[in-house]
């Protein structure tokens, strides 16, 4: 079997503030940006890498959800706790002073988890969770 992944989602609130956020900030390219206002929907991904894209998409846009599953997305948004993304890096101290000097809300500085993976958190201006994790070119013991 060939499987890859080509395309997450994440919900945005102000389509403006997340293309700033991943094209400006995280230095992702825009590949599509379709629709009109706050009803759009906008692929971005890391340069050089076509085939993984994450589609930054009005919540709830879905006519099957219902009022009450809008309200729960609206408030887990609002919360942080509804989208999130683990990113990955190999200078994650540059990574997380540019972020940060763009603005983004810090959730965690870098640091050595106890499982062993040194990683930094952001959220983007929908709320959602971006961890950023550093790459190692150590082999795995």
């Amino acid at each position: 079997m060939d499987i890859t992944i080509h395309t997450t989602a994440l919900p945005h609130t102000d389509p403006e503030e997340s293309v700033a956020f991943y094209r400006d900030i995280l230095g992702f390219e825009v590949r599509t940006d379709v629709g009109q206002g706050a009803m759009r929907w906008i692929t971005v991904g890391p340069v050089g890498q076509p085939g993984t894209s994450i589609l930054l998409a009005p919540p709830a846009a879905d006519p099957g959800i219902t009022d009450d599953e809008r309200r729960t997305i609206t408030e887990m948004m609002a919360k942080g706790t509804y989208g999130w993304i683990l990113l990955a890096t190999h200078d994650l101290d540059g990574t997380f002073e540019k972020v940060q000097a763009g603005g983004a809300e810090v959730v965690q500085e870098p640091t050595l988890q106890p499982y062993g993976i040194r990683d930094c958190a952001f959220r983007d201006p929908a709320g959602n969770l971006v961890r950023i994790q550093e790459l190692s070119d150590a082999p795995k013991v």
